[in-house]
């Protein structure tokens, strides 16, 4: 018989991890495969941010009805808060994109993104869709239509104010506008020449909903029950979407499993409005195919029950060779839909896979690869199933397989590749190109949607299974085994010969009337072996938008090997003096014997362990602080909460940083702290500080000055906890605008005169917002001490409230210290140092002393 080549390129989708091992399916998974075969349905869930959408739902498509079920995100949740670390930004969206993924392995959706960067909480529909660009993204949602082709576009959010965040309600104005967009061919007509057409979903639907103390759902709506029980799963519905929402970790968004019916409302967008089904009037069989005839179809389904009514769960390998058949006359079939010819042939070939027991998998032992360097892959392949089979590895080296593959018995090959000089570092492709403010810049079209990058290497094996070729691939991973985790599968990215940091991050050039401190340039060898180079390094500045080099600072030649580390001092006054920017960027070139390779990155790695670790490379940059700050005290004591980089702040403003636990506080020997300060949602996350209420307060009494950032509402601890020495309330109050007009309303109060003279000026160049969850309802004994409003909305007064309480004071602040002092913003700087200054200190000749 003669062979047919079928070329499948990627077995293991994007969404799948890279971090993940490779896939094995159990006998009941392939039998719920099985019947998808059957089913020729699509869903397009959209929404705004990671974790706002509807877990639930999604399981229920994709595992109960079949359907093919994606979640389009129109934002990273870049500008969210972060419950079990300190990243924010960009960082954060990394860390929140790997959470979406777990989330979708386990409730069977797929995921997508646009370009949207997620700016922080907005209040308006209109300034979410401004900062975006609007046409950006509404193209992006089109292409994601265009590309997925969903029957039934569903979104979260009205597009009212009901939606609660201007993010919300403008993913919902954006899916309908897409829904009208995505099918008139006028509409970005240049994403037609990128292999998509135009694509007229059936209709779209708000999935209404109850919750926050608003009810959207009514019984004139469209509504079906998502509650039931998968027994191949052995799960219900709301047992995996309590799994897959609670993998939204960096959110405190663990919750219980929900047993038992549950139903969902829809109120109809655009479109017809289904009666009985979902899919109402859609076909979701084979008959929707116009390749075949009626008959053709009908024999086709039929064989589809044949194989899962004939589904041996001892011995799924029975099933490949109807299987590879069926591949074989569905690849044959002219004139079936594009679409859902590929989509099924991807289908049946991870059937294939998995049915034969086919276990195969490509690993290096080094956490990453330099360029220029060499990399030693292994590949191990198993034939647990004992069928026939043989073939040969084609990339990203040839090694041809034993003929055939003897049944059970592992088959290990090791070669080492040259991995290019000029191969591309791992960067996230939504970084590469960097942030246009409200979205990131991505030029490449296909890259569009997509939740994470191509793998730097993959592994393609080529098989022959039933005198079928099938091309099957899996990324090149890292692998080790950790003595608590087990054996560990972890990305392999690709990373430039050096890595180079400066620091410190801020230079102050008038704290304390001190001069600036010097600068270090840190350069960590990240290559095998560095020998005979030379290392030229240059700082740079922006003219207008672009980096321009200004001059030589130092060359050194280089030995180092792998991992080695060594570091130039610069005197930071002559730098200044050349410098024409209040940023400062150091960049290296490496030259011979390696032909000029330009470095500027900075490598950065985020690891966490319900994620993969996660690498990205930025441009480093050491901030000029010119305002003058001055500081009181010496010692703080600092009680971490969910993750912030405030006491990197204040180590870096001179202060001597102790963190406290609740052993600590418990055993007194507070008095020796000049000041104390709570960490971001530290009552939300330390269940212990109820406990030690009357400790602290103690403290603030004999003279102690206690500084509370915010705690939110959302949780139960701030509701219930004893905060300050009087009453008051957390509020879900918020300003929004970085710009909003700050009014001093007690002007002569410490916190704004001392050590430094707060000005309206301090509150220049904030970046996000102004505050988050206000104090509300506060005692009298509280004095409010700034104003400050969104348009349109009447003047807040709980962003920072003062107290006095026996010898010592007492603050509540919902200001945003935890964004504004890592983004280097001088006033907030001094407005933090007079907060942490403790009153019973007194300002002598322009320095800070206790009485």
């Amino acid at each position: 018989m003669k062979k047919m080549t079928v070329f499948f390129l990627v077995l293991f989708s994007f969404f799948i991890s890279q971090a993940q091992p490779p896939v094995s399916l159990n006998s009941s998974e392939i039998l719920l495969r099985l019947k998808k075969l059957n089913v020729l349905g699509s869903v397009l869930y959209i929404a705004a941010h990671p974790d706002d959408e509807n877990t639930r739902l999604l399981a229920y498509l994709a595992n109960e009805k079949l359907y093919r079920t994606g979640y389009l995100s129109l934002t990273r949740g870049d500008g969210g808060q972060n419950l079990i670390g300190d990243e924010q930004g960009a960082e954060l969206g990394l860390i929140r994109t790997q959470e979406l993924l777990s989330a979708r392995r386990i409730d069977g959706a797929e995921q997508f993104f646009t370009r949207a960067y997620d700016f922080g909480f907005s209040k308006s529909t209109e300034e979410a869709l401004e900062k975006w660009n609007k046409e950006l993204i509404l193209g992006d949602v089109v292409w994601v239509i265009r590309k997925f082709q969903p029957d039934v576009i569903i979104t979260r959010f009205p597009e009212d104010s009901r939606a609660g965040h201007g993010h919300h309600s403008a993913s919902a104005v954006l899916a309908h506008e897409a829904f009208i967009a995505a099918a008139d061919p006028k509409k970005f007509p240049e994403q037609l020449k990128k292999g998509v057409q135009p694509w007229q979903a059936k209709r779209i639907l708000w999935n209404t909903f109850n919750f926050g103390g608003n009810n959207t759902q009514s019984n004139d709506q469209f509504k079906m029950d998502v509650g039931g029980y998968n027994t191949l799963l052995g799960k219900g519905y709301g047992e995996i979407a309590a799994q897959s929402r609670s993998q939204h970790k960096s959110q405190g968004f663990g919750v219980a499993a929900q047993r038992g019916s549950a139903w969902e409302y829809f109120a109809t967008v655009a479109g017809d409005t289904p009666k009985s089904d979902l899919m109402d009037g859609v076909e979701t069989g084979w008959n929707r195919t116009a390749g075949f005839g009626v008959l053709d179809r009908l024999q086709l389904a039929e064989r589809i029950n044949r194989l899962i009514n004939g589904f041996s769960y001892e011995h799924p390998e029975k099933s490949v060779p109807d299987l590879a058949s069926l591949y074989k006359n569905l690849a044959a079939t002219n004139g079936l839909s594009p679409y859902w010819q590929t989509q099924k042939l991807k289908e049946l070939s991870e059937l294939i896979q998995a049915c034969s027991g086919l276990y195969f998998e490509a690993t290096a032992g080094v956490p990453y690869v330099a360029a220029g360097d060499s990399l030693r892959i292994n590949i191990n392949i198993i034939n647990r199933g004992g069928l026939h089979i043989s073939g040969t590895v084609v990339r990203p080296f040839d090694y041809q397989l034993p003929a055939p593959l003897p049944a059970n018995q592992l088959v290990s090959y090791t070669q080492t590749i040259f991995v290019p000089v000029n191969m591309p570092v791992s960067q996230p492709y939504w970084l590469e190109k960097g942030l246009n403010e409200g979205h990131f810049i991505v030029d490449d079209q296909s890259l569009i949607g997509l939740p994470e990058s191509p793998s730097a290497y993959e592994m393609t094996v080529s098989v022959d299974i039933d005198n079928q070729v099938f091309h099957f691939s899996t990324p090149v991973r890292y692998k080790y085994t950790d003595p608590v985790r087990g054996e560990v599968y972890q990305p392999l990215p690709v990373v430039p010969v050096l890595s180079l940091s400066e620091s410190p991050q801020f230079v102050f050039t008038r704290l304390n009337k001190q001069p600036a401190s010097a600068i270090k340039l840190n350069v960590t060898s990240l290559a095998t072996s560095l020998q005979k180079a030379k290392a030229y390094y240059y700082q740079y500045e922006y003219k207008g938008t672009e980096l321009v080099k200004n001059s030589v600072l130092t060359d050194s030649a280089l030995s180092l090997q792998k991992s080695d580390a060594i570091s130039y001092a610069l005197k930071t006054n002559d730098i200044l003096k050349k410098a024409g920017d209040k940023e400062l960027r150091f960049f290296a070139d490496i030259r011979a014997p390696y032909k000029e390779r330009y470095q500027s990155y900075t490598i950065r790695k985020i690891e966490y362990n319900h994620i993969p670790a996660i690498t990205y490379f930025y441009l480093n940059k050491v901030k000029v602080i010119e305002d003058e700050i001055i500081t009181a005290g010496k010692k703080v004591g600092y009680i971490t909460g969910a993750g912030d980089r405030v006491p990197d702040a204040l180590q870096e403003m001179g202060y001597e940083v102790t963190f406290l636990t609740h052993k600590d506080i418990l055993a007194g020997n507070l008095n020796d702290f000049d000041a104390i300060v709570m960490g971001v949602r530290a009552y939300n996350v330390n269940e212990w500080l109820n406990n030690v209420h009357e400790e602290l307060m103690d403290y603030v009494k004999r003279g102690g000055n206690l500084v509370v950032q915010y705690n939110t509402r959302s949780y139960a601890g701030p509701l219930n906890a004893k905060i300050g020495p009087y009453p008051f309330e957390i509020s879900r109050a918020r300003v929004t605008d970085e710009t909003a007009a700050v009014h001093f309303l007690q002007p002569a109060d410490p916190v704004l005169n001392w050590p430094n003279k707060i000005t309206s000026k301090d509150f220049d160049g904030w970046i996000q917002e102004r505050g988050i969850y206000f104090a509300e309802e506060p005692d009298k004994a509280y004095k409010s001490i700034l104003g400050m409003k969104d348009p349109g909305e009447e003047e807040q007064q709980g962003s920072l409230i003062v107290g006095r309480y026996g010898e010592g004071r007492f603050i509540y602040t919902g200001l945003v210290f935890f964004r504004q002092l890592p983004a280097g913003i001088g006033g907030a700087y001094r407005l933090f140092a007079n907060l942490v200054s403790n009153p019973n200190f007194q300002k002598t000749n322009g320095t800070a002393k206790k009485k």
